[in-house]
């Protein structure tokens, strides 16, 4: 649970002012451009995309591309989906027929947490898309 505490307390100086459905918010990080994306918002959770827009340094389709649920009740932020996984699972057997590892979504909760400290730790100079 700590894991999902420390995102969730990175990604709220990240998020848009406003909790709207499309507001959308763009990072120049270290020479890569960061989008985050409002794609739903309730009363205790919002759901956001981040991802990789423009990278001299990475292929397109290794971009990352995550989509991360907030609760504000819980304060608590996780990945529910990457790249091509639309859900992931708390545990996988393995091996598997997708190979992934058997701690995945935790892998992948860990990924987060480390893209964050890295937008947070290099100066983002941000700008508003809408």
């Amino acid at each position: 649970m700590r894991l999902y505490e420390t995102n969730y307390a990175k990604l709220l100086p990240l998020l848009p002012r406003s909790d709207t459905v499309g507001d959308m918010l763009v990072y120049l990080v270290c020479d890569d451009v960061y989008q985050l994306e409002i794609i739903e918002s309730t009363r205790y959770t919002t759901v956001i995309t981040l991802g990789l827009l423009e990278s001299e340094k990475v292929a397109d389709y290794l971009a990352p591309l995550l989509t991360v649920r907030l609760y504000h009740d819980a304060k608590v932020a996780e990945v529910c989906a990457v790249q091509q996984i639309s859900r992931l699972k708390p545990i996988y057997d393995y091996p598997n027929l997708r190979m992934h590892q058997k701690n995945e979504k935790h892998q992948v909760n860990l990924f987060l947490g480390d893209w964050l400290k890295h937008c947070l730790r290099h100066g983002l100079s941000k700008q508003s898309v809408c």
